[in-house]
């Protein structure tokens, strides 16, 4: 993990994120928080975390990106490749835990990517 300035601000970011397991939309943060962060701090901060390793950050199939805590990763690598699982019926989106192959293109380093995947969670079935 990077070092990040436990400023009460970031502080407050990150208590949303050990408060909820799923991924966090910022849309969701400048709303949930907006009577004590304004949107460009909440925007500052995640892009912060984000460089720091703490956070990382993805596109749903909406076209918003969000964010999910990081496992092992630090300012210099990011390892969280895996799947994200967004629910068709509650809409949560949570990291899976599976390991994905990519298989060998030709002609192409592969240094990073994404795999969104839909369907029912557990919950909704």
């Amino acid at each position: 993990m990077g070092i990040v300035r436990k400023t009460q601000s970031v502080q407050i970011v990150l208590d949303e994120f050990r408060k909820n397991s799923t991924a966090i939309s910022a849309v969701h943060l400048v709303t949930q928080l907006s009577t004590k962060l304004n949107k460009s701090t909440i925007y500052r901060i995640l892009d912060k975390l984000e460089d720091d390793g703490v956070l990382h950050s993805f596109m749903g199939k909406d076209g918003v990106k969000r964010y999910a805590k990081c496992q092992n990763c630090n300012k210099t690598t990011h390892t969280d490749n895996h799947p994200h699982f967004q629910c068709t019926i509650c809409g949560k989106i949570n990291c899976l835990q599976v390991n994905v192959s990519l298989p060998d293109i030709p002609d192409y380093s592969v240094t990073s990517y994404q795999v969104f995947i839909q369907g029912k969670c557990k919950e909704c079935l």
